[in-house]
């Protein structure tokens, strides 16, 4: 890796740490970067989720005020998000590296959509009678999905579990935007953690990235409201779009 790619890697995983803060798919970010500087698709997501796991504990620090009174159910839920990511996890290092290309394919495009329609879902949820507490079984069930979802990729985890807590939890956005952080913090840990185990990882990537992303995450749960909404999701779905014709070509 050049000093100049290096440095593009390192600013990749600052702006993903503040978008995986504010909005949750600061994956769209890096991977592309990763594939840009010539890692394989596979190779690149598992270091993407080692080197962004620090910045979403820095995240979930930085919301900490938000967290108060959320404990138990956090216990409850980030057992599921614990789950969720090894299994997502497991899938990534068990399926063939060409059907995750493919499959990636599609969770980018998903990803984008669900980037883009944010805003809609936000509204929806607001308008929407709420649970109390935990959110009950069928959260419980979400949450494990979304952590296999997270797991196996990522772009877009937070945005799935925004829409997923604010269906079921009658909390404001920015408390559930808190739990957010926490649980995908827990899927980013144990996916990571996994995959220092059992496969190969880039470790002067990842170790860039996790620079960047503890430093973005404290930007984002900081200052991350003031920058413009369309702005933020345009440029994350226009990487998006990028990282899919990458794939495509490759």
């Amino acid at each position: 890796m050049s000093w100049l790619e290096a440095v593009a890697v390192l600013l990749a995983g600052m702006a993903a740490g503040a978008i995986n803060t504010i909005v949750g798919s600061g994956t769209l970010i890096t991977f592309p970067a990763l594939l840009a500087v010539g890692y394989s698709p596979v190779l690149a997501n598992v270091t993407n989720t080692v080197g962004l796991s620090p910045g979403s504990v820095s995240g979930a620090l930085g919301y900490r005020a938000e967290l108060r009174g959320q404990r138990r159910r956090l216990l409850q839920l980030g057992a599921a998000s614990m789950v969720g990511g090894i299994t997502g996890g497991v899938l990534l290092l068990t399926l063939p590296e060409g059907a995750f290309q493919s499959i990636v394919v599609v969770l980018i495009a998903l990803s984008c959509v669900l980037v883009l329609i944010q805003p809609w879902l936000t509204a929806r949820v607001a308008s929407l009678s709420r649970h109390p507490e935990h959110g009950g079984i069928p959260l419980f069930v979400g949450v494990y999905l979304a952590g296999i979802y997270g797991g196996y990729f990522g772009a877009a985890q937070g945005v799935l579990l925004i829409a997923l807590l604010g269906l079921f939890l009658a909390e404001d956005l920015q408390r559930i935007n808190a739990a957010k952080n926490v649980l995908a913090a827990v899927v980013n840990v144990v996916t990571a953690l996994l995959f220092i185990i059992v496969t190969d990882v880039a470790w002067v990537a990842a170790g860039l990235i996790a620079l960047g992303a503890i430093v973005g995450a404290q930007i984002g749960a900081r200052v991350g409201r003031r920058i413009p909404p369309t702005l933020l999701r345009g440029l994350v779905v226009l990487v998006g779009v990028v990282a899919i014709v990458q794939l495509v070509r490759g």
